[in-house]
C-alpha cells in the first residue's frame, strides 16, 4: 500500500494541514500510522467527517485525550493528565520538583526558580515524562510490545546523566543486577527471555480485567528490566492499557505510594492490598472524568 503525507492529503481533500493531523489523532483515518512526529495516511483513505459534527456517540475519554492533544488544548482533562500523572510518578522516584515547577514546564517550556536548586535530571526527566505520556496516548490502542517499551524507556531518559554513562542502556534491557524494595529481580542475561513470556501470556488473555493489568504491572516490577526508569515505564503502561480496555486509570499519588509499594511486595500473597490501593486512586480519578464531563463505565 502507498501513504500520502499529511500536506498532500490536505491537497486532496480540500483542508487544513492541522485538520488532517486531527483526523489522524482522533482514529478517523483507518490505517493511518505515525512514524516518529510524521502520519502517513493510505493514498486510498477517504476524507472523514468533519471533527466537529455532532454525533450521538459517547466520547471515550482516550477519544477525548487524542480530541484535546491535537487541539493543543489547555485546562481539559488532557492537561490534567500530563501534569498529574508526571509529577505523581517523578516524585515517586524522587524528583525534587513541585506540582507549579511541572505544571510551568508543561504550559511555558521554561523553569523558573526563585531560590535553591534544581537538578537539571528532574528537569529533563519531567520534560521527556510528557512526550511517553503522548507515546501512550499516540499507541494506546495498539498491542504491548516490547520494541513500544523499550521505546518508551529510551524517550524517559534521554538525554540524563544515566544515558551518559557506559553501563547504562538507555531504550534496552539492563546490563547489571539490580534490586527492587530489598527483593531481588530477573538477572541481565534473562530479562529478554522473560519479558517475552509476560509480553505472550499478557496479549493472550482476550478480555482483560483491572486485576490482569496489576498482575501484568506486578510482574514487570520484579522482572525489574531496565537499569532505572522502570516504575516510571511500568505505570505509564498501566495507564496506556487502562485507555486500551476502556477502563478508568488512575494515578498513584504521594499520599499512597506506601501502599501501593506494600501492594507490589504482597501480591502474590494477597491481591487485595495493590487492588484497593489502585481502585482508590482510580475512584479520585473519576471525580476527574466528573468534572470535565468526560463519560465512563460506572
Amino acid at each position: 500500500m502507498k501513504y500520502i503525507s499529511v500536506a498532500e492529503a490536505a491537497k486532496k481533500w480540500g483542508v487544513s494541514e492541522r485538520s488532517v493531523r486531527g483526523y489522524c489523532a482522533e482514529g478517523k483515518i483507518d490505517g493511518a500510522f505515525l512514524t516518529g512526529k510524521t502520519w502517513n495516511i493510505p493514498e486510498t483513505a477517504e476524507k472523514p467527517d468533519r471533527i466537529n459534527k455532532k454525533t450521538n456517540t459517547p466520547k471515550t475519554l482516550l477519544e477525548v485525550l487524542k480530541a484535546e492533544k491535537a487541539a493543543k488544548l489547555h485546562g481539559g482533562i488532557y492537561h490534567k493528565v500530563q501534569i498529574d500523572l508526571t509529577y505523581n510518578s517523578n516524585h515517586i522516584e524522587g524528583s525534587r520538583l513541585t506540582h507549579d515547577q511541572t505544571r510551568y514546564i508543561f504550559e511555558t517550556n521554561t523553569i523558573g526558580v526563585s531560590d535553591g536548586t534544581l537538578k537539571v535530571d528532574d528537569v529533563v526527566e519531567t520534560a521527556n515524562h510528557f512526550k511517553c505520556i503522548d507515546m501512550v496516548i499516540d499507541s494506546a490502542n495498539h498491542v504491548l510490545s516490547a520494541a513500544f517499551i523499550k521505546q518508551l524507556h529510551a524517550v524517559l531518559k534521554n538525554g540524563t546523566s544515566d544515558s551518559r554513562l557506559d553501563c547504562f542502556a538507555v531504550g534496552d534491557y539492563k546490563k547489571l543486577p539490580n534490586e527492587v524494595g530489598g527483593m531481588d529481580t530477573t538477572a541481565p542475561e534473562n530479562v529478554g527471555a522473560e519479558m517475552k513470556k509476560l509480553l505472550a501470556e499478557y496479549n493472550s488473555i482476550e478480555n482483560k480485567t483491572f486485576d490482569d493489568l496489576l498482575d501484568f504491572h506486578y510482574r514487570f516490577e520484579r522482572i525489574h528490566p531496565f537499569q532505572d526508569g522502570n516504575g516510571r515505564v511500568g505505570r505509564l503502561l498501566l495507564f496506556k492499557e487502562c485507555l486500551r480496555n476502556n477502563i478508568v486509570p488512575f494515578i498513584i499519588e504521594d499520599d499512597i505510594k506506601m501502599f501501593y509499594y506494600r501492594g507490589l511486595k504482597e501480591w502474590q500473597n494477597e491481591r487485595g492490598y495493590l487492588r484497593d490501593t489502585c481502585l482508590s486512586a482510580q475512584d479520585r480519578f473519576k471525580k476527574y472524568l466528573d468534572y470535565f464531563r468526560v463519560p465512563y463505565d460506572k
